[in-house]
């Protein structure tokens, strides 16, 4: 039995892309009725007594002045108490986790997790490579993305036997599902020769080895599960929710063949939900880079230690094997929008699990569901410090 105090009870999200013409609060209006519009029998925007949003890069930039006002404010929700949230790349992931504390504690009946992020405006000054080389002038100095999960890789290759095939096997299978996904920021395949062609940019990883930059927009309405009833007839249930760190210097890690962090959450969030992983038909995982999915079967449980290779390469991980990991096409297809990446993840599980994927969206992306449990996983930050594991099911009992 899970822990199942809270229900979700609608989703919604923008597709994600590069939205130019969109400024945050056009996004985060959008979002909020793409939000409204996925709630089954409707609900009065009053009952919303809270809610939290979800946004990381304007505010490291500088660049933007972001609070909670601005979720409040826009959507016509003035009034009510609002959080902002920014926690790397589970951002997303850790707004609908305190959504779910602040509904669970008994505060609020009724609460909106929003996450919105512009990734592709920004300059060089202001972009991923300005944060690569913030913080402490040694030991964080050129700490891009790319150089922080590289040696994951090449230590894995080193320790385990995994080969530049088999990362790119992940990008093949992510960017198939994103050609089903209407949500997906890349519409189009992709084979391992292609990835093996495209730029390199940190080795091992060519530029079809990451995902990309993207913006976007996803919100979640919950509620105290007894309520939710009220507002759909397919509620998904909190079963459990987890959250870990880890040292961020590179030289305080204790192994660069896993996430301890992911390790660290993935084990509260199962603990809560009172189930294994083998009891999860279908995730979204962070797949920053190819590697960074691997890692996530080992991490997570999916597979014994050292096999992450092999689990891709025998289709355990594709839609129809032994676990359907990234049915969305995933952060290498779909997109990494850092604000609401977790909430579109979650999206995602919300629609496979009320079985919603068909027939609004592509059969051929809906994943058999036969225990009824979902997760939802994302890591990162600074020094790919922080994970953040959730659970959802449709199962009440």
């Amino acid at each position: 039995m899970g822990w199942n105090k809270v229900a979700i009870v609608g989703v919604g999200m923008l597709k994600f892309g590069e939205h130019f013409d969109k400024s945050y609060e056009a996004m985060i209006g959008e979002t909020y009725l793409a939000v409204l519009g996925g709630v089954q029998k409707g609900i009065d925007p009053k009952d919303i007594e809270a809610g939290w949003i979800g946004t990381c890069i304007g505010s490291l930039m500088g660049s933007e002045l972001i609070s909670g006002s601005m979720l409040s404010g826009i959507v016509g929700l003035a009034g009510i108490p609002v959080t902002r949230i920014e926690n790397g790349c589970p951002t997303g992931s850790d707004t609908f986790r305190n959504a779910c504390m602040g509904v669970a504690s008994g505060l609020y009946d009724v609460a909106i997790a929003l996450g919105v992020e512009k990734m592709r405006e920004k300059t060089s000054d202001e972009g991923l490579l300005a944060i690569g080389s913030a913080g402490h002038p040694v030991l964080m100095r050129g700490g891009t993305a790319p150089a922080q999960f590289a040696p994951q890789a090449t230590r894995h290759m080193h320790e385990y036997g995994t080969t530049k095939e088999q990362m790119a096997m992940i990008g093949v299978k992510n960017h198939y599902n994103g050609t089903l996904c209407p949500y997906s920021h890349y519409q189009y395949e992709i084979t391992v020769e292609d990835v093996f062609k495209s730029p390199m940019v940190c080795w091992p990883f060519n530029i079809l080895d990451c995902c990309p930059q993207t913006d976007g927009g996803a919100a979640i309405i919950i509620c105290r599960a007894d309520l939710a009833d009220r507002y759909t007839d397919k509620p998904i249930y909190v079963a459990g929710l987890g959250m870990g760190t880890d040292y961020q210097f590179a030289a305080e890690k204790e192994s660069f063949t896993e996430f301890v962090a992911s390790q660290r959450a993935a084990k509260q969030a199962y603990k809560m939900a009172g189930i294994g992983p083998e009891d999860i038909d279908v995730a979204e995982v962070h797949d920053c880079f190819s590697i960074t999915e691997i890692l996530d079967y080992e991490d997570l449980g999916f597979c014994e230690k050292g096999q992450g290779g092999k689990f891709i390469e025998d289709g355990s991980s594709r839609i129809g094997g032994k676990v359907a990991v990234n049915p969305s096409g995933g952060l290498m297809a779909k997109g990494h929008p850092l604000g609401c990446t977790g909430l579109a993840q979650l999206t995602e599980l919300v629609w496979q699990l009320r079985g919603d994927v068909i027939p609004t969206q592509n059969e051929k992306r809906q994943v058999e569901i036969k225990k009824g449990y979902a997760l939802q996983h994302n890591v990162g930050g600074k020094g790919v410090a922080n994970s953040v594991v959730t659970i959802v099911t449709n199962r009440k009992d």
